[in-house]
């Protein structure tokens, strides 16, 4: 008998149906030679402290770190987990041959392979690795079965990272609560979440202590239009123009000199300095307004939009966050409701690309689409474009980006309608020409004083007809008058007086963006580099990240702000490791783990490099003779 386990229930009906077994037994579905079984997701997880030795039971600072000879797994403390186990377990030691047919994914590959360990099967494993469950999908992957030691490597990077979150978490939470909790509460520390509150609490410090700048700004209307005066870039906006350029040329593999970009920039950077004072300002309109205004250029630039990038996780969470408030583990739920109905595939994604396997079957997927005739009928009876900005192999790992199966959804939810209309618009724009557009500028003078304009205008919608509703405010913008180089006369020039602003508090989908991008602020570049993809945390588990903070109170919300309470700002004075807080310490780390898939770096390395940090930052904490107090105390 073949037994194959799936994650849950659903997905397990779903492969039965597709084998051929009809009959439903307790806990698994059985016939024509298999016996199709679930997990129920997590039944396994790594043993407590206290499973290890009762030394371990009790919380002292004297018993770190605490470091297993050997880790072990146990069940989940659950009457449910605990029968559906016995079940499997049944199963799985009888079984001729097992198929791990869990999630595509580091974390499915551990999650199985711990049931599969704690049953002590000794049948072969084969892996079932799929990117949606649709019919056509699964028979694929069922004839292309791998050998369960093609995805060690993927394994042991998932118990790697098991084991490091174990280390840090267990010992470094009893740490920080002995030493400085006082016997009020739990001080939790966490690889990911303690970072993430550190970007919280980050944000809300600079938003509490922004001091408002005052600033003008010298604009003239000519024509009844407004022109707004050119102002130098600074150093650093100049240093940040040339970043861009450098990472642009990077992306295109052409070399570039940062020296001579910067001299040209440098030149190019006209204008008069920034206006800081009201007498300045002043001076400026005295200067100006008695002499003509002349037009000293008009140029006319086309140029293309290239469609919106089809969705990853984080996208897809941030724009239900900011589109209709949908809160980012309530947006995972849902697109995981999908997947399962076979309606959208995988969805705990970080790429926003699609393999070239997947080009020969969009036409199909764009006629399962039966509620989005209009928009696709103009797509029929001609190939459908291959851009790279969505098929590019390089971009895709495990999975790619998520997109329709083309499989006609039924008896959706409102809010399962509202996800899958976003996944389904963003998918049939992919294949849309580009939007033409054409920007205008037009450049003049009043007293060598230089001032701009600019209009953006359409010439073709291309894909923007795919989101109509989205772009009404693009046909109500006024057009400019035709200018025409030399000509000239009377205008009126005004002072804007401006403050600048704080930032912005984050939201859950921006918190869900940030967590993606942190890597950003990391100096090390390859260490940069390594956490592009990944960031703080992992698409799987940002949302429950950031559950994990509202539950101990490090979070709070207001209105639809994410902002930290007084016990998670406390947390994160008082961790002086920066390392800890940082994103840095998840760039080394997901280098390192990325690295263990690659079958580059071993595991053990990883975990004994894990073990020498903690000792480092046990002797860092007992060595401090600081208090609480004098710890928490703001500057």
């Amino acid at each position: 008998m073949i037994v194959c386990i799936a994650e849950k229930p659903d997905v397990a009906r779903n492969i039965a149906e597709i084998l051929g077994a009809k009959k439903k037994c307790d806990g698994y579905i059985e016939g024509n030679g298999y016996q199709v079984t679930w997990t129920l997701g997590h039944l396994c997880t790594l043993k407590e402290p206290g499973d290890y030795t009762s030394m371990w039971q009790r919380w002292s600072l004297g018993s770190l770190p605490m470091i297993p000879p050997r880790f072990g797994i146990k069940l989940i403390d659950n009457k449910r987990i605990e029968k559906q186990f016995a079940i499997v377990e049944k199963l799985m030691q009888a079984a001729d041959c097992i198929i791990n047919c869990g999630d595509a994914g580091q974390e499915g590959e551990l999650i199985q392979r711990w049931v599969i360990q704690k049953t002590q099967a000794k049948c072969p494993v084969k892996r079932l690795w799929v990117s949606s469950m649709t019919e056509e999908a699964i028979r694929e992957g069922f004839a292309t079965l791998k050998d369960q030691s093609e995805y060690q490597s993927l394994y042991e990077a998932g118990l790697a990272r098991a084991i490091g979150d174990w280390l840090l978490g267990m010992n470094a939470t009893r740490l920080y609560t002995l030493k400085y909790g006082q016997n009020r509460q739990v001080l939790s520390i966490g690889r990911v979440q303690t970072p993430t509150l550190a970007l919280i609490v980050k944000r809300q410090m600079e938003i509490e202590n922004f001091v408002p700048k005052q600033y003008w700004v010298l604009k003239t209307t000519y024509r009844d239009t407004p022109f707004n005066v050119i102002v130098k870039k600074s150093e650093e906006e100049l240093m940040q123009e040339i970043e861009k350029q450098k990472e642009k040329a990077s992306k295109k593999g052409a070399d570039f000199n940062s020296d001579e970009a910067y001299r040209a920039a440098e030149a190019a950077n006209i204008g008069i300095e920034p206006i800081s004072n009201n007498e300045q300002g002043l001076e400026l309109i005295e200067k100006i307004k008695d002499e003509p205004f002349v037009i000293t250029s008009v140029s006319k630039k086309e140029g293309k939009e290239y469609p919106p990038s089809l969705y990853d996780l984080q996208a897809l969470q941030n724009e239900c966050d900011r589109k209709y408030g949908i809160p980012i583990e309530t947006t995972l739920q849902t697109v995981q409701s999908l997947y399962e109905k076979k309606f959208t595939t995988y969805p705990r994604v970080d790429t926003t690309f699609l393999s070239d396997d997947i080009y020969p079957k969009c036409p199909a997927i764009l006629k399962g689409l039966r509620d989005y005739t209009a928009l696709t009928a103009p797509l029929e009876g001609k190939p459908l474009p291959k851009s790279k900005k969505v098929f590019n192999n390089s971009e895709v790992t495990d999975h790619h980006a998520i997109i329709p199966t083309g499989v006609y959804p039924q008896g959706l939810t409102d809010i399962e309608k509202k996800v899958y209309n976003l996944i389904a618009l963003r998918f049939i724009a992919a294949f849309y020409p580009e939007c033409k557009v054409r920007t205008t500028t037009v450049q003049g003078e009043a007293a060598d004083i230089p001032f701009r304009t600019s209009e953006r205008s359409i010439i073709e919608q291309g894909w923007r007809v795919v989101f109509t509703d989205e772009n009404s405010d693009e046909k109500e913008k006024k057009e400019i008058p035709t200018f025409v180089k030399g000509e000239s006369g009377a205008h009126i020039p005004e002072l804007q007086e401006k403050w600048t602003t704080p930032p912005k508090p984050y939201t859950e989908g921006t918190l869900v963006l940030a967590m993606q991008t942190a890597g950003k602020t990391v100096e090390d570049e390859e260490l940069r580099n390594a956490m592009k993809k990944n960031g703080i945390g992992r698409p799987a588990t940002r949302a429950e990240i950031i559950k994990t903070l509202f539950k101990r109170n490090y979070i709070k919300k207001v209105k639809r702000n994410v902002v930290a309470t007084e016990t998670g700002i406390e947390l994160i004075n008082i961790i002086r490791n920066e390392l800890l807080k940082s994103a840095e310490l998840t760039g080394q780390w997901e280098k390192k783990l990325r690295d263990i898939e690659k079958k580059e770096y071993e595991a053990k390395t990883f975990i004994e490099e894990m073990k020498q940090m903690l000792n480092k930052i046990i002797n860092e904490v007992l060595s401090d003779n600081s208090t609480i107090d004098n710890l928490t105390k703001k500057d």
